[in-house]
């Protein structure tokens, strides 16, 4: 089962270990499971984590030929590294730069490859193109969506 993931990069520590343990409880015996990320900061990470320990492969999306040295910051670099690492696949989107033309597609990837999608959300509607828009997109294409916000997550 192909699963992507969407969701809030500025999740509390405690926030992350509750996301951390929902997300995990969603993957436990999932067949054939890839699971499809960005590999930003917060829910998208957590949830590479959460695919591989379950014995899944990780598929990664870029929005941009940039991406790496553009938008993650050096206290996340070590981890974005790591996982990048042991993906299975890299797709980088065909944009020299990340911006916003750059997301949408990247999200728009994210949810035409899979079967099933994982928000971290918290429900509010935030910018265009985020979160409740890639929720939108795939509850608009009939792809099951499965909302992960703890009781008591909260964001900084």
């Amino acid at each position: 089962m192909r699963i992507s993931v969407t969701g809030h990069m500025n999740l509390t520590p405690a926030t992350e270990t509750l996301v951390r343990e929902a997300i995990s409880a969603l993957l436990t015996d999932v067949p054939d499971l890839v699971g499809i990320t960005c590999l930003a900061r917060g829910a998208d990470s957590i949830f590479a984590e959460a695919v591989l320990a379950a014995g899944g492969r990780l598929e990664v999306v870029l929005p941009s030929r940039d991406y790496r040295a553009a938008k993650v910051k050096p206290d996340h670099a070590p981890l974005f590294d790591a996982l990048l690492a042991r993906a299975s696949t890299v797709r980088v989107m065909d944009f020299d730069t990340a911006g916003k033309n750059a997301y949408e597609a990247a999200n728009e990837v994210l949810v035409t490859d899979c079967d099933r999608l994982v928000a971290v959300w918290d429900g509010n509607e935030g910018e265009r193109g985020g979160t409740a828009t890639v929720v939108e997109s795939a509850r608009a294409q009939g792809i099951p969506v499965d909302i992960v916000w703890p009781d008591g997550a909260t964001r900084e």
